[in-house]
């Protein structure tokens, strides 16, 4: 491999963030993307289509590492199982991997109250796990893939990332102990989850570690080429891939609006929603941030701790009516809803405030609604049994 491209590692890399990542990676052909997925929610062709938009973005005279970085090193591993995840590390050496980006998680608020020890196994343990293997092969470079449930119901909008960490589910509590134990990691200074390094033989090094979470708002849309995009398996959870998918005729449309008197403009849930490639350009961005000669760690002693939090989302709540709306006339189906009591833990607006990772790592998010809805259609319409097909 040529000595010139760094070698990341991202979990979950054939999942909707995944593989868009993967894109946002290979578009610098700075990076060499080595791939972990278990496929539990996930499809193995998204790594195949994502590796043929690389290289049909190749230039006429790309050299022989613009080649390398579009083929994907693509291992069916599951990060529980330690045994598979050190035997990836093992392939490329002590030194051999330069980053790595841990997306792959469960991600169902209402399921992770069902089940919180699935949760807490899946997302928390195999992250301590992926650390200390990381540690064990001098990779200490880590973008986390964080959520907005960490805030649970914020007291300011929009949401600054000062807000204290309350999370309402398992899904988000498990988000929340993840960024502690990074912080722990990296910082070390004194908390619970100390003892818990400590005895394991992994000591908190803030001469070593870099680490950046990034808090995700509600990522939209797909790839313009239509070629990868949102997938889930079973009738989708989140908005946007529910409504595509009754536009397609995939689902019934028996739309449902879990309650329409919260203090909103139109008594409808607010969010804020991204375009998936604006937030997997925010990857790249956090990626460069862990690298020597970043900016983003000036003022920051020896001995303090080399982590921080972003907000990745446009800064603009949108209502559950408007993205219905917005979805009908991407796509022209006539979509009937009913309106029903409110759900559960649901909070009445989760709106960003991007202005730090706008300040300091150079984001922005500036694809519309409409190219949401445009893209995630064409993607749809192209691709109606998802990667069935």
């Amino acid at each position: 491999m040529s000595t010139t491209l760094k070698r990341v590692l991202v979990t979950g890399g054939a999942g909707y963030i995944g593989s868009h990542v993967v894109f946002a990676l290979q578009e610098t052909r700075r990076y060499k993307v080595i791939s972990i997925d278990n496929h539990h929610n996930s499809h193995p062709r998204a790594l195949e289509r994502v590796a043929q938009i690389a290289k049909a973005n190749l230039p006429a005279d790309a050299t022989e590492q613009d080649r390398e970085s579009t083929e994907i090193d693509a291992h069916a591993a599951d990060l529980t199982k330690e045994d598979e995840v050190r035997a990836v590390f093992g392939k490329y050496g002590k030194g051999g991997i330069w980053g790595v980006i841990h997306i792959a998680a469960y991600k169902a608020v209402g399921e992770s109250t069902e089940i919180p020890l699935t949760y807490y196994q899946n997302n928390v343990s195999a992250t301590i796990s992926l650390l200390q293997i990381m540690s064990e092969y001098e990779c200490t470079r880590f973008v986390y893939s964080s959520s907005a449930t960490v805030y649970g119901t914020p007291p300011k909008i929009p949401i600054p990332e000062t807000t204290r960490l309350q999370a309402d589910s398992p899904y988000g509590r498990s988000k929340v102990m993840c960024e502690q134990i990074l912080q722990d990691l990296c910082a070390g200074l004194s908390s619970s989850t100390l003892h818990a390094l400590m005895l394991t033989a992994m000591p908190a090094e803030p001469q070593r570690w870099r680490a950046i979470s990034l808090r995700y708002f509600n990522p939209a849309g797909a790839h313009p080429s239509g070629l990868i995009g949102e997938e889930p398996r079973g009738r989708p959870g989140n908005l946007f891939p529910l409504l595509a998918h009754m536009a397609v005729g995939r689902v019934p449309p028996d739309l449902k609006v879990f309650g329409n008197d919260y203090p909103t403009p139109d008594g409808t849930c607010v969010r804020d929603y991204i375009h998936v490639v604006d937030l997997a350009r925010g990857h790249l961005l956090a990626l460069d941030a862990l690298a020597p000669t970043s900016r983003v760690w000036e003022g920051v002693g020896e001995q303090e701790a080399k982590i921080k939090a972003y907000n990745l989302g446009k800064g603009k709540g949108m209502s559950v009516l408007q993205i219905i709306e917005a979805m009908r006339k991407a796509t022209g189906f006539d979509y009937k809803y009913e309106i029903v009591g409110r759900r559960r833990g649901d909070v009445p607006d989760l709106t960003a405030d991007p202005a730090l990772a706008e300040k300091e790592l150079g984001f922005k998010a500036p694809q519309d609604l409409e190219t949401m809805c445009r893209d995630l259609w064409n993607w749809q319409t192209k691709n109606p049994k998802g990667y069935d097909e």
